[in-house]
């Protein structure tokens, strides 16, 4: 019975953010109302010696969420990409969070290379540095092959990091139950379905032979992308826990200072941090869904190199195309076209109004324009999106909640290397693009021809089925019917290839 543990680690975490300092702070920062202020400091101050102490040099927010574990920790990093909506002061703090967290010792890490990979440190690495970089799941050495000479990044799990995730998981599960249970108005988004996706995401972390293999796709997708390039992966010298790549030399791109000193424009590294995130996004529907500043780095060269492939986002082709329309129809301030594409995917309930949803929608988008990008408050965008979806019965959508964090996460790195981006401006190009490209008589057509050839797969069996299909409808019903899905599909693909004719025919014609 995980309750009675859970319900002392949700207390906990109210007693840890009193304790440190933490709780007060993150109310001042979300700008909380006073009746909420004074309830949470309340319920927790009482149970404050049941919080963790955590590391008194560090800062109130790293310091609670470090003492509460991983999932917390991944928590701090998204906020602290949003000083938009968190100030100034807590995003500097929480950015301790992205690679600056307490290391393991490193006979530890050569213990665990050893181990995983068959040999001792020193006959596979000349040199094996302290760590250079400790995050939440793992921590990186940097190395120097015997075998070559070349630098190389060693990324190592955290000891126990798999139980400490799984405590923290069960914490969350149980408070995504207490919610649908005592607030049902929440049920509408899934908060269960949410943490499960959240679970599924960062346990593809905690085997670093997945995130090898997603570091290969990444890097084949986007070889042809100008000014963006990938470390490669050293297949031989990785596993589960251990995983080895190529160096990265650059400045970090979280170094407003060094990134000035060594002459890189900020704001058009801005923009090219927004526009590849939406270019692999909808082109290639494969983004890294991690993309803050302490994995990113920009090389002399200018090139933005992105590291750390333990998220990686999927979207479907057909989701890509919703999204793509919904983006643009917001750039091009056409309400009414986002909340039709909400009815036709099924985002909206059908029985609701659509011309409501449309004036809704304006009242979120028109804020946007005409208006300095610094000046916008996000909180209260967000905060109104809310109440419309909660009116209209929308539910949260789980296979969007990747995208959406790391939309969230990029134009938070976008704004902190130019505050005055508007994401809007640099996003129609690509959106555009992909609109042209996907969207229209030519796109229709080469839709039509890749059904064609899975169409032409079945071509030879078609007659078969049409008539085993005929026979079973003849026959009497009984009791263990088959089920007619094969008929359906051949009078499907039928009637598919006859109307394909139908168009070729017309469009010769004309």
């Amino acid at each position: 019975m995980r309750g009675p543990h859970n319900i002392l680690r949700l207390i906990r975490t109210g007693a840890t953010l009193e304790r440190t300092g933490a709780m007060g702070l993150i109310m001042d920062a979300f700008e909380a109302p006073p009746l909420l202020r004074g309830t949470m400091r309340f319920l927790a101050w009482p149970f404050q010696w049941l919080g963790y102490k955590g590391d008194p040099a560090s800062p109130p927010a790293p310091r609670a969420l470090t003492a509460l574990g991983p999932a917390y920790i991944k928590f701090g990093q998204i906020l602290s990409t949003r000083p938009d909506l968190v100030g100034e002061e807590l995003a500097t703090q929480l950015r301790i969070l992205q690679d600056k967290l307490p290391p393991f010792p490193v006979d530890v890490a050569k213990r665990s290379v050893a181990q995983e990979l068959g040999q001792p440190v020193e006959a596979l690495f000349d040199e094996f540095s302290a760590p250079v970089a400790a995050a939440s799941i793992a921590q990186v050495h940097k190395a120097r092959l015997r075998s070559d000479g070349s630098d190389v990044a060693v990324k190592i799990l955290r000891p126990g990091i798999e139980r400490a995730f799984r405590r923290d998981i069960d914490a969350f599960y149980f408070a995504a139950r207490m919610i649908e249970t005592l607030a049902p108005g929440a049920r509408r988004l899934r908060p269960t379905d949410v943490i499960a996706h959240f679970e599924g995401v960062v346990t593809g972390e905690l085997d670093l032979r997945l995130e090898a293999s997603s570091a290969s796709e990444f890097a084949a997708n986007t070889g042809g992308d100008t000014g963006f390039k990938l470390p490669s992966v050293q297949w031989h010298l990785s596993s589960r826990r251990v995983m080895t790549m190529g160096w990265a030399d650059g400045v970090p791109l979280g170094d407003n200072a060094a990134l000035d000193a060594a002459g890189h424009d900020r704001a058009d590294l801005g923009e090219r941090v927004l526009q590849l995130f939406l270019s692999h996004a909808l082109r290639d529907g494969y983004f890294h869904a991690d993309m803050h500043q302490g994995n990113l780095k920009v090389a002399a060269n200018g090139d933005i190199i992105a590291y750390d492939f333990g998220i990686m986002g999927h979207i479907d082709e057909y989701t890509r195309r919703v999204y793509a329309e919904i983006l643009y129809g917001f750039i091009k301030r056409d309400y009414r076209r986002v909340a039709e594409v909400h009815f036709e995917a099924g985002y909206v309930p059908a029985d609701r109004d659509v011309d409501a949803f449309a004036r809704a929608l304006r009242a979120v988008g028109e804020p946007i324009f005409g208006m300095d990008a610094s000046k916008i408050s996000m909180g209260s965008l967000l905060s109104y999106l809310f109440e419309v979806t909660e009116r209209f019965g929308m539910e949260t959508r789980t296979e969007l909640i990747l995208l959406q964090r790391t939309m969230v996460v990029v134009e938070g790195v976008a704004r902190s290397l130019n505050p005055q981006i508007n994401i809007w401006q640099v996003a129609r190009p690509v959106v555009e693009d992909y609109i042209k490209q996907t969207i229209g008589p030519r796109a229709a057509l080469r839709d039509l021809g890749r059904l064609a050839a899975v169409l032409s797969r079945y071509g030879p069996r078609l007659p078969g089925l049409v008539e085993a299909a005929i026979i079973r409808q003849s026959a009497p019903p009984q009791p263990a019917q088959r089920p007619v899905w094969p008929a359906r599909l051949a009078w499907a693909g039928l009637g598919v290839l006859a109307g394909m004719g139908g168009m070729l025919f017309l469009m010769f014609a004309a």
